[in-house]
Order: C-alpha cells, then sequence, then structure tokens
C-alpha cells in the first residue's frame, strides 16, 4: 500500500536492531514504513566503522543467537555468513576457552590455581553455574517459535515445541527465582571477595543471579558475521528498502501529537502514522509527547513518567581502540579473537583509593584535589578491572591490513563520574589517562611489547554513547538493575515469560521496543521485542484494513 504525501502506515523510531527488525517485518508485511534515526548511521550499538585500513565493531562484539537471530534472518530470507566466535576468559598469566558446560572443568581449574585455599567453595560454585546453564539450555536450546510458520511446519510444532514449552514452564519458573543480584548470592558460597570479583566483574552492576551466570552457557553461542557486526545493520537497512520502506537518517523525532497521530522533526517536518513504534530512549519518547486539549497525561502516563524519573540508565563501558603492527598471530596466542581478560587476581575491591562517589560529594576539597584523587582512582580501577577484548581480524583476516591488527578493549564505567569529570572540564585529559594506563596494564601483563607497535588509537566513553545513540546515561544495558525490580519499579517489563508485555505503553497507537532489563539481553532481545512489535501493529492495521487514513481518523487508544 502507497502512502499519500507525508503520512505512512507505520512511523519506526530509532533505527538500531529491534527499529531495523520491526521496520523489515512491516515493509515485508506491504504496510508503508518510515524508519527515522537521528543519527547519521543505522545500527545504535551495532555497527562497523574503519579507520586507516582497520575495521572495528562499534558496539556489540559479537552475535549471542538463543535461538532468535538466526532464524530470524532466515525468516527474512537474508543469508550472512557466520564464523564461530569462541570466547576466552583470562586471570593473569591463565586462560581458557569457553566451548560450552563441558569447559566449566577448565574454568574451574583455573580458578582453583589463582584461588587454591578455595577450592572446595569453587567447586560448589561451579556447580550453580551448571545448574544455570541447564536452565538456559531449556530455554534457548530451540529456534524461537515467533521466527517459525507452525502451519508449515508440523514437525517442529509437534515434536519440538510442544515438548519445549512443558519443559520452557519449568525452568523459567526456577531461573526466576534466581533473581538476587549475583555478588550476594556467591556470598553465601565464599567470604573471598577477591574470588567473588575475578567471576563477575564483568557482569553489570546488581545484575540478578540468573542472568550472571547464564552468561557461561551462552558465550559458547557467540557467532562473528564476516565483515564487521556492521554487516547486519547493511543486511537489514538493505531488506527494508528492497520492500519499499524508507530509512530517514540524520532525522530526530521532537514532537508526537497524539490526536492527530503526527510526529514533527526537529527540523520541521511533519509525519502522519496509523501506528507508531518507538525503538528509542524511553525518556525522550515521553518528552516528546504533546497531549493535546488535555493539557495532562492521564494516570497511567504519570506513573510511567515518574518511574522513568525514579530510574536511571544501566550500565555503561569505556573503549580503547587500537590499530596495532603486530600480526594477528600474536593475539591469537595471548587473547583469542574474543576474550574476557583479568589482569590482577586481587579484584575491585582491592582499590586503596577512596571511592569516587566520596570524592565528588566532598565539598571541602578543591577541584584540583578532587582531580587528583579521581586520576588515583581511575588508575587503580583499570588496574584492577576485567577487559573485553575483540580482535575483528582473528575471525575475519580482511578486516586489518596484513600483518597488523586491530584490537578493541573495553571495560564498565560509570557514566556519573565520566560525566562529572566532562563538567570539571577535564574530559580530554580522562581520556589520555585512560588511554595510557589501559595501554600500560595490557603491556604489563597479557601483550608485552604492546606500546612500541600502537601505530594509531583512540577511545570513545559514556558519553560518547549517549551523544550517538541518544540511549539515556551511555547504556548498554537497558534500565540499571535493581533489587526492587520484582516490585514494578522499574519502566520496563524485566520477567522473560513477560516479555510479550514489554512492548506495550499506555499511549494510543504507540508501541516501544528495545525496554528490557533481563536475560538473554542486548542483540536477541531486540530483535524479539522488535518482531513482536510489528507482528502486534500488523495485526491491529489488519483490523483496521489497508484502507484506513493516517492521522485522527483511525484514532482510538489501542
Amino acid at each position: 500500500m502507497v502512502a499519500a504525501g507525508n503520512d505512512y502506515d507505520v512511523i519506526v523510531v530509532g533505527a538500531g536492531i529491534a527499529g531495523l527488525t520491526s521496520a523489515a517485518y512491516t515493509a515485508k508485511a506491504g504496510y508503508t514504513t518510515l524508519l527515522c534515526e537521528k543519527s547519521e548511521k543505522a545500527g545504535g550499538l551495532v555497527g562497523s566503522f574503519s579507520r586507516q585500513g582497520f575495521t572495528f565493531d562499534a558496539g556489540i562484539r559479537a552475535f549471542e543467537n538463543s535461538g532468535i537471530v538466526f532464524p530470524m534472518l532466515a525468516q527474512l530470507g537474508i543469508e550472512l555468513e557466520f564464523v564461530n566466535n569462541p570466547v576466552v576468559i583470562g586471570i593473569e598469566d591463565a586462560q581458557m576457552t569457553l566451548t560450552g558446560v563441558e569447559s566449566l572443568a577448565a574454568y574451574a581449574a583455573m580458578l582453583s590455581a589463582k584461588f587454591p585455599e578455595n577450592q572446595a567453595e569453587i567447586t560448589v560454585i561451579i556447580d550453580e553455574i551448571r545448574k544455570v546453564t541447564g536452565y538456559m539450555e531449556v530455554l534457548y536450546g530451540i529456534e524461537n517459535p515467533l521466527f517459525m510458520d507452525l502451519t508449515m511446519d508440523k514437525d517442529y510444532l509437534f515434536k519440538t515445541l510442544l515438548p519445549w514449552l512443558l519443559k520452557y514452564q519449568v525452568n523459567i519458573r526456577k531461573a526466576q527465582k534466581l533473581s538476587e543480584p549475583i555478588e550476594d548470592y556467591l556470598r553465601r558460597f565464599t567470604k573471598n571477595q577477591a574470588l567473588i570479583d575475578v567471576i563477575i566483574q564483568h557482569f553489570f552492576e546488581k545484575m540478578p543471579t540468573f542472568f550472571a551466570l547464564s552468561y557461561f552457557g551462552l558465550y559458547s553461542d557467540y557467532s562473528y558475521p564476516i565483515g564487521g557486526t556492521g554487516r547486519l545493520v547493511t543486511a537489514l537497512s538493505d531488506f527494508i528498502a528492497a520492500h519499499q520502506g524508507e530509512l530517514a537518517l540524520s532525522t530526530e523525532i521532537s514532537q508526537i501529537d497524539l490526536k492527530t497521530q503526527r510526529v514533527t522533526t526537529r527540523d520541521g517536518r511533519r509525519f502522519g502514522y496509523r501506528e507508531l513504534i518507538w525503538c528509542g530512549d524511553m525518556k525522550t519518547l515521553y518528552n516528546a509527547v504533546d497531549f493535546g486539549e488535555q493539557g495532562e497525561p492521564d494516570q497511567q502516563v504519570r506513573e510511567q513518567q515518574q518511574k522513568i524519573r525514579e530510574n536511571r540508565g544501566g550500565d555503561s563501558i569505556l573503549t580503547l581502540y587500537l590499530g596495532v603492527k603486530l600480526a594477528p598471530a600474536y593475539f591469537a596466542r595471548r587473547c583469542g579473537p574474543h576474550c574476557f581478560y583479568t589482569p590482577s587476581k586481587a579484584g575491585l575491591s582491592a582499590i586503596q583509593s577512596e571511592p569516587w562517589q566520596a570524592v565528588l560529594a566532598d565539598p571541602v576539597r578543591s577541584a584540583a584535589e578532587k582531580q587528583t584523587a579521581l586520576k588515583a582512582w581511575v588508575r587503580e580501577y583499570l588496574a584492577l578491572t576485567t577487559y573485553e577484548i575483540s580482535c575483528p581480524a582473528l575471525r575475519d583476516p580482511a578486516l586489518a591490513p596484513a600483518g597488523k591488527t586491530g584490537v578493541i578493549v573495553s571495560t564498565l564505567m560509570d557514566y556519573r563520574l565520566v560525566k562529572a569529570i566532562a563538567e570539571a572540564g577535564w574530559y580530554p585529559a580522562f581520556k589520555t589517562l585512560c588511554e595510557e594506563q589501559m595501554m600500560a596494564v595490557l603491556e604489563n601483563s597479557v601483550f608485552p611489547g604492546l606500546i612500541s607497535q600502537v601505530e594509531q588509537r583512540f577511545s570513545s566513553t559514556p558519553l560518547t554513547i549517549e551523544r550517538l545513540t541518544g540511549n539515556l546515561g551511555g547504556a548498554i544495558t537497558g534500565w540499571a538493575f535493581r533489587v526492587e525490580a520484582t516490585a514494578g519499579k522499574l519502566p520496563a517489563v524485566n520477567q522473560f515469560r513477560k516479555i510479550a508485555k514489554t512492548i506495550e505503553t499506555p499511549l494510543p497507537h504507540i508501541s516501544q521496543t528495545g525496554q528490557w532489563t533481563f536475560s538473554p539481553s542486548g542483540l536477541p532481545v531486540s530483535i524479539l521485542t522488535g518482531k513482536l512489535a510489528a507482528d502486534g501493529v500488523i495485526k491491529r492495521l489488519e483490523k483496521m484494513g489497508r484502507a484506513g487514513q493516517s492521522g485522527a481518523d483511525s484514532g482510538g487508544r489501542r
């Protein structure tokens, strides 16, 4: 169906993976679709870029299938070439590769070698990881039915899906009982805080136990697309265009008129919609809504706005990008293509400096004294934190010049700290400090001789992520985890068995995607919620009839 003028059946706001998925399915169904993206590039936290011959991944380092990614591509008829993405875990001078539940014995042996006095406790902890991994094998062990044509594939329906549903109901309840923050949970089994740190410090703050321990199973489910992670973005964008959808880059939506069902861009353009799918920052959505003559939002909307005000975006990261005059074989021996590396078994609890929160809150210290104290804390943090290290050329040699390697090194970093540093006026100096300290830590541990071989370096911070994606607080994990999450305090659904509700909003004809705080997180849930939103919109449009009008004529709450 062709829209008249600037009217569309569906407007999707935000061209991250959730938005690309929604737009792909609504366009495929034949509905006129406009996908608006405020940035100059689509992809959000998924994408690749090139600099001086090196290709780097800007966000996610590899794709976790979880029974979602590959079935989605197959259903859309998109062909991408993938290679296996083994994940290495390293501590100081030791490392092992996670290949599934059988490799947990090697992980236990590595931990025991580093903490010989805690071998019995490690055995119990590994048993807990095995238990959660077993839940994962049930929950994500089949191709997600949302991406299957159940009317055509009777064998899948009766031999796979129905037996799985019975197991799913049992295992999802077991898993969701493990909602306690992972650090608190592990304290049941060991008092050695350094051991706890080494196990968990690449997880997000207050991550629920099930979410955290599930990663030891999910790591073996990672794949990498030939050409870089941006290949998925390109493929989905091309699919939308091929089905007569439109992708409008550098198009920021600043206002949504609920009565007339029209959006206005920052530069004054207006577009009408029958259904709108919001795939961007939730705070931005509610700031953009024009409630018309009533002037004030209703009770449901006010409650949602209050939840948004009371919460903050989840964890963010600091990333160092290096172009190195060392062959991929050098890094293959030391970290593999994708590694989580902890340079010291002392763990982050060994930081001796005063916590950065206390430094910033001190009303007595001068700005110079605060800067000195914060620099000391940052140096210690970067010496003890866990790093995610990715070498794209170890999956695809074409992603770096011959004999050289692009290296991506990330660590968790609190947005509030970086924001305060920027407001104090020493953000460039902070970035330089972080780059130099990270290189020094790696030089003195896993990558001897690194610094002299670096021919280019640059970095991104939580502020970079916020600027490029619009995510509140530079978040890469949705909303910050809270102990009270199960009491409904978060503005997003956080229970996987209720994931169908995550697309709902109290706003008429507006769905949302990508708003999550649960496992498997990231890419799979972005795709899953994108598909759920598209399916809901398609169903409503079919009821309205394809000849329905954009704007107020199609009104009424969902």
